[in-house]
């Protein structure tokens, strides 16, 4: 698929093989719920665009972010060392995305952010299919990061969904891949190659809801000899498909509806992630947290994302279930009002 949407202003909706080459928003024939044809100022506003590129290991937890909100660029990084649960974490927000620039094509584009003497830069490259970090910031700190999706060959979920009465979501996601690079900061020095560290990538782009809320879990390790990743959510893409799954070595198996039961206030606790098909079952309890809160009026957003270990079962179906016991991962919860 060359570009996302089509000649009639319509998107491709489903879950595709392969991403599109573009991401070509301007294009959407966007309506209001009563189907007034709307104007280039409103497709711009109500366009919103992330990235997130996430590292795990037993030595060393790290994710960084990009986001275009239209009124606002933002951006965050942080490190986690779950020897010393010390975590060190930057924000960043630009009025207007003064400072950052974003691409909308997935697989070949750069997303950036500088901010005086920080620069977060997401790179994603087809030919040969790789996802690249780098992060520098005024304090020292310093990431370099990538994983291939071509060496050994791995299946990315590529989802597009209606959203509302007039929108839609395009995702892309990765997990279960592992990272190589290097990473310098107060925590210590790094290779990552060295300390078996895996990665996992969000590309997500679209028209969402206005005021919405999602619930996501992403794992990324190995199960004895089996490459594990897994991405589900509640929240933002079940509308006609769903982009929940997770991978064995690079091959995607999808999932049904999944239930997140956890303590909103007290996210550190445990949490429980079930699937209405069987296939997951799974309890995850927090180590560290990252979180940040944002009420501007028009743009409001309430985000935690924790990191920590996942215990319990995978039953693909007509294989042997996979039993999880303390491989690190990702939960998220997140309201955003935009």
């Amino acid at each position: 698929m060359e570009r996302l949407i089509q000649a009639n202003g319509q998107p491709h909706y489903g879950i595709f093989a392969t991403p599109p080459t573009e991401v070509n928003y301007r294009d959407f024939d966007f309506r209001s719920p009563m189907g007034r044809r709307l104007g280039a100022l409103a497709k711009w506003r109500r366009f919103h665009q992330f990235q997130y590129f996430g590292l795990v290991s037993n030595e060393l937890i790290g994710g960084c972010a990009l986001g275009n909100l239209s009124l606002l660029g933002i951006g965050f990084v942080y490190l986690f060392h779950p020897a010393s649960g010390r975590l060190l974490e930057r924000q960043f927000r630009l009025p207007l995305g003064f400072g950052t620039t974003f691409s909308q094509q997935p697989d070949e584009g750069v997303c950036e952010l500088r901010s005086g003497g920080n620069r977060l830069r997401l790179e994603n490259h087809a030919n040969p299919r790789e996802k690249r970090l780098l992060v520098e910031l005024d304090d020292g700190t310093h990431i370099e990061a990538h994983f291939s999706e071509q060496s050994p060959a791995f299946q990315p979920m590529c989802i597009c969904t209606p959203t509302a009465v007039n929108g839609w979501v395009y995702a892309q996601k990765v997990a279960g891949v592992r990272c190589a690079g290097q990473v310098r900061s107060a925590l210590g020095d790094f290779d990552l190659s060295n300390i078996d560290a895996f990665a996992h990538h969000d590309w997500s782009a679209g028209y969402m809801r206005p005021e919405t809320h999602w619930n996501w879990a992403c794992l990324s390790g190995s199960v004895g000899n089996v490459r594990l990743g897994l991405n589900l959510s509640c929240g933002v893409n079940e509308t006609s498909f769903s982009e929940n799954c997770y991978w064995l070595d690079g091959e995607l198996m999808p999932v049904g509806g999944v239930h997140f039961q956890f303590d909103r206030d007290q996210p550190l606790q445990p949490w429980q992630i079930r699937s209405g098909d069987g296939q997951v079952a799974l309890s995850f309890r927090g180590h560290g947290l990252h979180c940040e809160q944002l009420n501007l009026g028009v743009l409001a957003s309430n985000f935690k994302q924790v990191f920590g270990c996942f215990q319990g079962t995978l039953r693909p179906p007509g294989r042997e279930p996979l039993q999880i016991d303390n491989l690190w991962g990702f939960v998220e919860d997140q309201y955003v009002k935009w």
